[in-house]
């Protein structure tokens, strides 16, 4: 209990504290967020194979509203928690080692392999599940890394921001502080649906792009 404590602490201050970098000032608390676009190829398979996760579980995604989930100290230490022992637990292969494809979207393996949408898919599944987390609130999120190369991650909205869930690092952090490009992310309102983010370019890269 100590630990779940400890963590929960550590993302507190991640969600509290501002960076005094360029890029955290020239981003607000939320994405802005633009014109709907199309979906990564991999999630539109996916959607072929779960499409009970990728349809508007309030009814018609027009008429959907979803609140940002309001953060209790309990539900920060969950987080945190999983995020930690998802990026503990899942050994990060590639799709090419996995199934012999250059992009599979996909739950890790029954050996618990995956690459970094199948940790965003994972983690997305269980703060739904454990946490009651809407998955309107629960986004899969295409990024450009430093060096160019194209990455998933998961976007969590709350009353206080978006934050990200990544299987590169531990923390759990403000999407301001994630040292990417952020290029689009699933619809809010309908999770089949995506658009585009404006901190980025709608150009993809590497093997989000197909």
């Amino acid at each position: 209990m100590g630990y779940i404590r400890a963590i929960g602490a550590t993302i507190l201050l991640c969600l509290t504290l501002q960076t005094g970098s360029a890029q955290a000032e020239s981003r607000g608390p939320f994405m802005v967020v633009g014109d709907t676009t199309s979906p990564p190829v991999g999630h539109r398979l996916f959607c072929h194979s779960h499409p009970d996760e990728c349809r508007p579980s309030g009814g018609e995604a027009a008429a959907r509203t979803v609140e940002p989930v309001t953060l209790t100290p309990e539900l920060i230490g969950a987080i945190a928690q999983l995020n930690e022992e998802i990026n503990r637990r899942v050994e990060a292969k590639s799709d090419r080692e996995l199934y012999g494809v250059e992009e599979r979207w996909t739950y890790p393996s029954d050996a618990n392999q995956g690459d970094c949408e199948d940790y965003a898919l994972l983690k997305r599944k269980l703060l739904n599940e454990r946490e009651g987390i809407d998955l309107g609130n629960l986004l899969l999120t295409v990024v450009r890394k430093r060096d160019g190369e194209g990455h998933a991650i998961l976007t969590l909205r709350t009353q206080r921001g978006e934050f990200v869930l990544d299987n590169l690092d531990r923390r759990v952090v403000a999407w301001r502080d994630a040292p990417y490009r952020f290029l689009k992310r699933q619809s809010v309102a309908d999770p089949g649906r995506w658009n585009r983010v404006e901190d980025g370019n709608a150009v993809l890269v590497g093997s989000v792009a197909k």
